[in-house]
Order: structure tokens, then C-alpha cells, then sequence
């Protein structure tokens, strides 16, 4: 298993913090959506992007964090989700759906079978689509971007998911590739992972749940790679990275897609059961 040394701290910067209001989109600080056993929090201050993805009424992620898409450009740093420190995107529209009808003016509580977000936004060049939808009790997040022009990149980020600092292990399709996640200066702040991986698993001791996120579609030429970032105290943070220090080339237009289910179980059977969980998956390609 590699593991490589963060030597940048990634912080996500919340300018103005919880007073920034995007360009377009409802006067409400926030969004909880509840579907079944997944609960999803919508954050205005984050461009409605997700901020909190519970399952069975407990938190699996922290608030704490940057969520979806994010790019990072040379010599400007990043620009997407909560990331505001260099200028925020420009939202071009937000449709919400609950059970297959439009809802034309979102309250701040949405219970529902199933659920629907459609956002799109301008970030420099990119044209970018994000789509989250959630039924059985799993999480589709969907990204697209297109672009008419060539564009260098540090990187980008899809399915940011900031889950628990008390996540306690991880396991991924990697061969052998399962770790305890500590706390203990040694492994602060390093990468897990950090090859391509169909899906990869976490496990969260006090609430004995666990989740799963496959990856499901994506373009080739992007060469994507997962990364798990250990910053205790803080969170265990997965990243979907794509066009490392590399130019996206002019008329691109690609696609990702992640699927994020959940489940409970004693630590001494979460494995096995995440294994399973990931095989049963696959067949949502």
C-alpha cells in the first residue's frame, strides 16, 4: 500500500463564512433532505453543494468541510464548492425534485421517496453539471464538465465526502489495501490509498455504520485516482482526483459518476459486509 506525506495543508476556505449567499438559488441557509434511512444537509453558504450525509439519524460526515467539485488552477489555487478564497463560481441554475415533481420554491425541510438536484455553474472555462439524486437509501452523485478551450490544471476534485475524524478503518478494492485510521502524529495528515480503485469503504465505531462509494463512470483521459486524507480531529477525508498537473484539452467533454450506499454492523463483520455491499453496487453501472 502507498501512503504519501500531505507536505500542503488543504484547508477549506469559508470567506465571509456562513454570510455569503450565492448568485442564484433559495433564501434559506440551508436544505435537510430526508429519503428513507439517508439524510443529506444542502448548504447555501457552500453554493448547494452537500454539507452532511447522515444514515439512520447519525452523522457520517462533518460539516467541517468543502463537498463536490472543485478545481484547482496554476498559480490561482482553488475554486468551487466553499471554496471562496480566490472567487466563488457562478451558479446558472438549481432545480430541486422530490418524487419525480419539480419543486419551484424549496422549504428547509424535504422528506420523499426519492430526491433530485440539478446544478449547474460557470467555473473559468468549465461548464460544470452536478447531480445528486438519492433512492433505496443510496447517494448518485454525478459530475460533467465541458470546455471549448484548452486549460491547465493542478487537479480536480470530484465526491469530496469529509467523513468522520472517528472513523476508525477503511478498507478499498485495492489488493490488501485496509488500514486502521489513528490519530497518532505518525500517519497525521497522510494520503491513503492514492491509486485507481473501483470503491473503497469506511467504518464509523460509534454509530457501528459504515458506508460505500463506487465509482461507477468516468472518462479515461482524466486518469482518476482515489485519495483518503487523515487529518485527526478534523475528518478522514475521500477525494476523487482527475487531471493531475495536466491540461484538459480543448471541445472535452467528460463525466463521473459515484454511487454511496450505507450500512450497520459490529466492527468485527463490517468488512465482509462492505465487500458485499460493494459487489451488490456494481450492478448500477
Amino acid at each position: 500500500m502507498t501512503r504519501i506525506l500531505a507536505l500542503l495543508v488543504f484547508v477549506s476556505a469559508q470567506v465571509s463564512g456562513s454570510d455569503f449567499k450565492p448568485n442564484i438559488g433559495p433564501d434559506l441557509e440551508s436544505i435537510t433532505v430526508t429519503c428513507g434511512d439517508v439524510t443529506m444537509l444542502l448548504r447555501q453558504a457552500s453554493q448547494w453543494t452537500p454539507g452532511r450525509f447522515d444514515y439512520k439519524g447519525k452523522p457520517m460526515t462533518t460539516e467541517k468541510s468543502a463537498y463536490g467539485t472543485v478545481f484547482s488552477f496554476p498559480e490561482t489555487g482553488f475554486i468551487g464548492t466553499a471554496h471562496l478564497e480566490n472567487e466563488p463560481e457562478e451558479l446558472k441554475s438549481l432545480r430541486f425534485y422530490a418524487d419525480d415533481q419539480e419543486i419551484p420554491t424549496p422549504t428547509s425541510e424535504i422528506t420523499a421517496k426519492t430526491f433530485r438536484l440539478e446544478r449547474e455553474s460557470k467555473i473559468r472555462t468549465f461548464q460544470l453539471t452536478n447531480v445528486i439524486e438519492i433512492q433505496d437509501n443510496k447517494i448518485s452523485e454525478t459530475a460533467t464538465i465541458k470546455t471549448d478551450e484548452a486549460t491547465p490544471l493542478k487537479l480536480v476534485y470530484h465526491f469530496m465526502h469529509a467523513w468522520k475524524p472517528t472513523c476508525s478503518a477503511f478498507i478499498s478494492a485495492a489488493e490488501g489495501e485496509s488500514e486502521t485510521l489513528k490519530d497518532t502524529d505518525d500517519v497525521a495528515r497522510l494520503f491513503y490509498i492514492n491509486q485507481p480503485v473501483d470503491w473503497m469503504a469506511i467504518y464509523e465505531p460509534e454509530s457501528s455504520q459504515y458506508a460505500v462509494s463506487r465509482l461507477i463512470q468516468f472518462p479515461d483521459e482524466a486518469k482518476p485516482f482515489s485519495k483518503l486524507w487523515n487529518v485527526p480531529g478534523t475528518y478522514r477525508k475521500y477525494y476523487l482526483q482527475s487531471f493531475s498537473n495536466a491540461t484538459v484539452p480543448a471541445g472535452f467533454e467528460g463525466t463521473w459518476k459515484m454511487v454511496t450506499a450505507f450500512g450497520s454492523s459490529s466492527v468485527e463483520d463490517w468488512t465482509d459486509k462492505a465487500k458485499g455491499l460493494a459487489g451488490s453496487l456494481e450492478s448500477t453501472r
